[in-house]
């Protein structure tokens, strides 16, 4: 009988680390985002438009684990 608690283990890190990247790449997009809004590069209307697409983005890889 072999020990399958070590795979186990492994499996999460390797689905954990896709969304760990995922969530940061978010942030990064948020605040970029943020920061063009402040510049008066575009207006509240597309700043929230591209930040409820990332937060889908965030939504479906945390869907998919």
């Amino acid at each position: 009988m072999t020990d399958d608690s070590s795979d186990v283990e492994e499996n999460e890190t390797e689905q954990a680390e896709p969304l760990e990247e995922t969530v940061a790449q978010f942030l990064r997009d948020v605040d970029s985002a943020h920061e063009d809004y402040d510049r008066g590069y575009v207006d509240a209307d597309a700043t929230l438009s591209v930040v409820m697409t990332h937060v889908e983005e965030l939504r479906d890889a945390h869907e998919s684990q």
